[in-house]
C-alpha cells in the first residue's frame, strides 16, 4: 500500500467476469457494474451482457445485446444505459443504438445514428447525449456531432468538429466539451478543440506538442494531461521506428497553453495503451504495454500537490487494452489483454485516514 498526504491507495479484487473480453463497454448504475459486448477469445464481437452486484459481489447474466458489438460507447440516463455505435461481427461499424432498461431487465432499440460509426466519443449533459466523431464503414474519420434527445428518441445534427477523428478523449468542463487527440486511420491526431454548448460553436486550441499513438489523457484541477504513448517518427525519418515514451504534456485551460514537463517529471515507466484516471489528487497511470515482452503491471500516480510521480501498488493482474470506469473512490480496470482476453475486474481504491 502506498501512502501520501493522509491518503492510501490499494487494489480491490472482485470476482472474475463469467466471460473474458477486451474492448468491452462498461457502465455503473445504482450499485451495479455493467459489462456489455466486447471481443472474446475467438476475436469476434459478443452480445453477452453481465452485471456485478457491488453489494453481494456476485455476477448476473443480463439479456444479450440485440446487436453484438465491441468498442461501443455507453451513457447512463437514469434507469437506462444507452449503447452507441461500435463494430459488429463482420468488422464493420454499426449505427445501432440500444437502451438497457434496468428495472425491466430488457433491451429496447432506439433511433439509430445518422451514420454507422465506431470509436464514437460520447458525453452526457442535462439528460442529452452528445456523440462526436467516429470512423465509418469507408474507414474515413468523421467530423459529425450529433445530440440525442431521449424524449423524442431522435438525433439532431450540430456543427461539425474542425478535425475529423475517431477514438478521441472527451471532457466536460463547465459548458464546454473538450475533444483531444484520436486517430485518422493509423495516424494519431494532435488537435485539441472545444465545443461551447451554449454558443454552439467550436474553438481550436493549440495542438498537442508531440504526436503519439495510444497515449492516454485525464483532466484535473483545470489542467488536461496527455501521457505516454507510442512516439511516431517524423515524416522524413525513414529509419526510425515507433517507440514507447514516458512523455507528460499539460494544458492549462486558464492560460490556454501546453507545457511539456521536464524529464524529471516524466512517468517512471514508458507505456502505451494503458488506463488513466484522476483519483485522490493524483493522475493515475495503470498497466499497458512497454518495452517488456508482456503487459505491464506497474502503477504510478502524479501528485498534483507535490508535483511528482509516486509508485503505487502493482496491479493484481498485469494487462493492457483494458476498459475503465471511475465510480466514487474506485477506479475500475476491467477485462483487457493479459495472455489473452481477460476476466479480471479490479479497482484501485482511495481510502482516507489509512
Amino acid at each position: 500500500m502506498a501512502t501520501g498526504g493522509g491518503r492510501a491507495f490499494a487494489w480491490q479484487v472482485f470476482p472474475p467476469m463469467p466471460t473474458c473480453r477486451v474492448y468491452g463497454t462498461v457502465a455503473y448504475q445504482d450499485g451495479h457494474l455493467l459489462v456489455l459486448g466486447g471481443c472474446g477469445r475467438a476475436g469476434l464481437p459478443l452480445d453477452t451482457a453481465e452485471t456485478l452486484d457491488m453489494a453481494s459481489h456476485t455476477w448476473l447474466a443480463l439479456a444479450p445485446l440485440p446487436t453484438a458489438r465491441a468498442g461501443a460507447a455507453a451513457v447512463v440516463l437514469g434507469k437506462q444505459v444507452l449503447v452507441v455505435g461500435g463494430v459488429n461481427e463482420g468488422q464493420s461499424p454499426v449505427a445501432a443504438v440500444e437502451a438497457f432498461l434496468a428495472d425491466e431487465g430488457r433491451w429496447e432499440r432506439r433511433a439509430t445514428l445518422p451514420q454507422a460509426a465506431m470509436g464514437v466519443a460520447t458525453v452526457e449533459r442535462d439528460g442529452m447525449v452528445y456523440a462526436l466523431g467516429g470512423m465509418g464503414p469507408d474507414t474515413a474519420p468523421q467530423a459529425q456531432v450529433r445530440v440525442y434527445e431521449p424524449r423524442r428518441d431522435c438525433w439532431l445534427s450540430l456543427p461539425s468538429m474542425p478535425t475529423p477523428c475517431y477514438g478521441a478523449s472527451t471532457f466536460l468542463h463547465g459548458n464546454k466539451i473538450y475533444v483531444l487527440g484520436g486517430r485518422q486511420g493509423k495516424l494519431p491526431v494532435t488537435a485539441f478543440e472545444a465545443f461551447d454548448l451554449e454558443a454552439c460553436t467550436w474553438t481550436r486550441h493549440p495542438s498537442l506538442p508531440s504526436r503519439r499513438a495510444f497515449a492516454d489523457c485525464a483532466m484535473a484541477e483545470g489542467n488536461v494531461f496527455s501521457l505516454g504513448g507510442l512516439q511516431q517518427p517524423g515524416p522524413h525519418n525513414f529509419y526510425s521506428r515507433p517507440h514507447f515514451v514516458n512523455t507528460v504534456e499539460m494544458f492549462d485551460l486558464e492560460h490556454g497553453s501546453w507545457t511539456k514537463l521536464p524529464r524529471s517529471l516524466r512517468m517512471r515507466d514508458k507505456r502505451a495503451d494503458f488506463v488513466v484516471g484522476s483519483l485522490g489528487g493524483h493522475i493515475m497511470a495503470i498497466g499497458g504495454l512497454g518495452n517488456q515482452p508482456c503487459p505491464l503491471g506497474s502503477v504510478e500516480g502524479f501528485s498534483l500537490a507535490r508535483r511528482r510521480w509516486e509508485a503505487l501498488p502493482t496491479m493484481p493482474t498485469a494487462r493492457c487494452s483494458c476498459s475503465s470506469l471511475q465510480a466514487g473512490s474506485r477506479l475500475f480496470v476491467i477485462g483487457g489483454v493479459a495472455q489473452g482476453p481477460s476476466q479480471a475486474v479490479e479497482a484501485l481504491c482511495l481510502r482516507d485516514g489509512v
